[in-house]
């Protein structure tokens, strides 16, 4: 990818007037964000419904001149800049429609790890949320030890559920609500050092930018949208973590909840999630593995009799039994994408008919394998 589609990608939503949700429908429009900028006088003939204030907000120099500085810092400091257009890019969170334009990385982890999780929940982390943490991250690290651990370096849950996946040998990855120039809140800085070398440090915020409330919010949808399910720990009746469990449910992720006690206020949000069927009652880690399907057995599928049956399968066709067939466990839909090359809203009209002919079977987790 060029330097300047970055600049330009990192720039866009900036611009005043604009955001994220329209600058995803310009690219989309125009095909790239260097048409957008390096066109633009000429960009009504290729958008004709575009309306003059965006022709006037994409003249704003001032705001590349922030985004050059901010690339320069981000060579400097050795922090990775990653758009949808990089094999890097994590493809989950690639087909959500308010899905960061750039992403800003520290670490050593692959974003696009075959088994992700999110583990979310209170900043007043009891006891028993710890011990939790601990237990379920031991009994899954024996099970999945290539499992990659998502959450947000908070305090409570998050900050436990990092530090006993540092413990068991899990990579971890903290997403922040601000720039790669701070640790908040500071007293975690030492937990975010160890990460660099065992997971990673993710944030869609330029250097700069404060921890404000709102940012967190934004930070959860990239906790949920980057990860195959959100487990929630602890939670009172309202809090981050149900807002990160609604938007998990929003991208068609699956949401798990440890249950508490009736009179434990800060299980009130578990219980409430799994009594309203938002989530399903979890209690350890051999339980969460068979909900998701990751403990099918590889058998190879007889493709051979497959396609005798369906001899008129297209070539988009062919190329998906092609990758389900390399890898017999199933593949997530999101690495579907990435690997077929085939847009999402495509892809699943592929997977259906293929469903439907018999050939592929839809699993847990947005997992999809032979038949």
């Amino acid at each position: 990818m060029k330097q300047e589609e970055l600049l330009y990608r990192l720039a866009l939503p900036l611009l005043p007037g604009i955001g994220l949700i329209t600058a995803h429908q310009l690219i989309q429009a125009a095909g790239s964000a260097s048409v957008l900028f390096e066109e633009r006088k000429t960009l009504k003939e290729r958008i004709p419904e575009l309306p003059d204030r965006i022709l006037q907000a994409l003249d704003a120099l001032d705001v590349l001149r922030l985004c050059e500085a901010e690339l320069r810092f981000a060579e400097k400091n050795h922090i990775t800049c990653l758009t949808a257009l990089d094999e890097a890019y994590p493809s989950r969170l690639r087909e959500c429609n308010d899905a960061p334009l750039v992403l800003f990385y520290r670490g050593t982890a692959d974003l696009n790890r075959r088994h992700i999780i999110s583990m979310v929940g209170t900043r007043n982390a009891t006891e028993y949320g710890k011990d939790i943490c601990l237990r379920f991250l031991k009994e899954l690290q024996a099970l999945l030890p290539d499992v990659l651990v998502v959450s947000g370096l908070a305090y409570g849950i998050d900050i436990h559920a990092h530090r006993a996946a540092l413990q068991y040998g899990i990579d971890t990855v903290g997403v922040l609500a601000h720039g790669l120039d701070r640790i908040y809140p500071s007293v975690h800085r030492r937990t975010a050092a160890d990460m660099l070398s065992q997971g990673g440090l993710l944030t869609e915020f330029m250097s700069g930018t404060n921890p404000d409330k709102q940012n967190f919010v934004k930070r959860n949808r990239i906790v949920a949208g980057i990860s195959d399910a959100t487990l929630v720990i602890e939670s009172a009746e309202k809090g981050g973590s149900l807002i990160t469990a609604g938007i998990a449910e929003s991208y068609n992720r699956d949401c798990f909840a440890f249950p508490g006690r009736i009179d434990a206020p800060y299980s009130a949000g578990c219980n409430q999630l799994i009594r309203l069927n938002r989530a399903a009652l979890l209690q350890d880690a051999a339980q969460f593995v068979e909900a998701m399907n990751w403990n099918t057995p590889s058998v190879q599928p007889p493709q051979a009799i497959q396609r005798q049956l369906f001899p008129d399968l297209s070539d988009e066709e062919e190329k998906i039994i092609s990758l389900l067939s390399a890898q017999p466990e199933g593949i997530q839909i999101n690495a579907l994408v990435v690997a077929s090359n085939i847009a999402i809203n495509r892809l699943t009209g592929i997977l259906f008919e293929l469903e439907l002919k018999g050939m592929v079977r839809t699993l847990a987790g947005g997992m999809y394998k032979l038949i």
